[in-house]
């Protein structure tokens, strides 16, 4: 082999993606010493993808205080990929992880501090943004978000509101007059794999704000919001956003990042590969790598993995991918992945199977045997005669 690619998404609560891919890289380095082997980073648009940009392109990762979804101090994590672009997480510091339990109430929480890690990655010069919007605890349409960017949110007597869910059905007007001009200068792209609508049966509240801790009075309250706020905004820039697909997504961050700040609502995985230039760092791979925690049916419905095959499919080169735990197999290789392989060697307990030294471990022994497969299927081409 010449050169292989590893592209893995991380192995969630186990192993980050760069783990995985030093695994893999001991695993073909056994067998194939010679081998040129590439790493790139990815991740899903969720949990992992600034850092799987950031070491993709070379960049610097910055810390900054920001409030939480209840508007107390946190300390937030963003990334400055290599060529400037900011590349967020809004979990960082609008999260469900960062609200207690008896705390949640999609009424209350906010994206104010989403807003805040946005402000100061602008004010140090970044124009452009990648933004990943799962894992929310908030259901303010990015009412929060935005006023930290400088729009207001009047009531009917021209009274600002603040960024809550509860005050979505008070909106009567959008003040953007105080918006800074480097905000009017960014361009944004937003992870976002959910396709849930703003509002209605299948939007925001109904589907997503229950697990945020809306109990069915504050979710017909919260969707009678969302859909009176699509009505302000249609009138305000003419956006219709109430049935835009992804428009849902963190409690409506979507529609809110889409129709006041133009935003490009893109899956996840499509986000990654674009930014790190996965299509050209491929071009002379005879093999790709990838994997997750666990492949199963969804897999092969946007994930990582899937990404990864799509783009390799377009180039003719073969892709083998590697789980802490396999479910439909069969399916995957319909899907077009050459190979699909477990990692567990034997029977294990769960917490046994993610501790970190354990997976390296298995990682590595998968690897290495699937280097020695294509070694000895390369020895039998050889020997066989015309």
């Amino acid at each position: 082999m010449k050169k292989i690619v590893i592209a893995s998404d991380s192995f969630k609560g186990s192993l980050t993606s760069d783990e995985v891919a030093s695994a893999v890289e001991r695993g073909i380095l056994a067998v194939f010493p010679a081998c040129e082997v590439r790493r790139m980073y990815i991740a899903d648009g969720g949990e992992g993808t600034v850092e799987a940009l950031v070491r993709s392109t070379g960049g610097e990762f910055v810390r900054c205080t920001v409030a939480d979804p209840l508007m107390r101090p946190v300390e937030a994590l963003y990334g400055v990929a290599g060529d400037g672009t900011a590349v967020m997480e809004m979990s960082a510091a609008s999260g469900l992880t960062l609200v207690a339990p008896a705390e949640r109430n999609p009424m209350k929480t906010t994206t104010f501090g989403t807003g805040q890690m946005i402000r100061d990655a602008l004010d140090r010069g970044c124009r452009n943004f990648l933004v990943g919007i799962g894992g929310s605890a908030t259901n303010d349409a990015g009412t929060g978000m935005l006023r930290a960017l400088g729009f207001r949110f009047l009531d009917s007597v021209g009274r600002p509101l603040d960024g809550v869910g509860e005050a979505l059905s008070k909106i009567e007007s959008i003040d953007a007059s105080e918006v800074p001009p480097e905000v009017r200068e960014s361009s944004f792209t937003i992870a976002c794999d959910v396709t849930a609508p703003f509002s209605g049966p299948t939007g925001a509240a109904h589907i997503f704000a229950p697990q945020k801790g809306a109990d069915p009075e504050m979710v017909a309250q919260l969707d009678a919001g969302l859909a009176h706020f699509a009505e302000v905004i249609r009138r305000f820039n003419g956006a219709e956003i109430d049935d835009l697909p992804g428009a849902g997504a963190a409690g409506g961050l979507g529609g809110g990042f889409s129709a006041l700040l133009g935003a490009r609502l893109v899956s996840g995985i499509e986000m990654v590969l674009g930014a790190i230039g996965f299509a050209d760092a491929i071009a002379d791979a005879q093999l790709i790598i990838t994997g997750e925690g666990r492949l199963d049916a969804q897999t092969a419905m946007g994930k990582a993995p899937r990404g990864v095959l799509d783009a390799a499919a377009a180039q003719g080169i073969p892709v083998v991918t590697i789980g802490g735990a396999v479910d439909a197999a069969a399916e995957l290789n319909r899907q077009g992945f050459a190979a699909v392989f477990p990692i567990l060697p034997a029977p294990a307990t769960l917490e046994r199977a993610m501790e970190p030294g354990f997976a390296a471990a298995n990682v590595e022994r998968t690897v290495t045997q699937i280097m020695n497969v294509i070694k000895i299927a390369g020895r039998s081409q050889k020997t066989v005669t015309p």
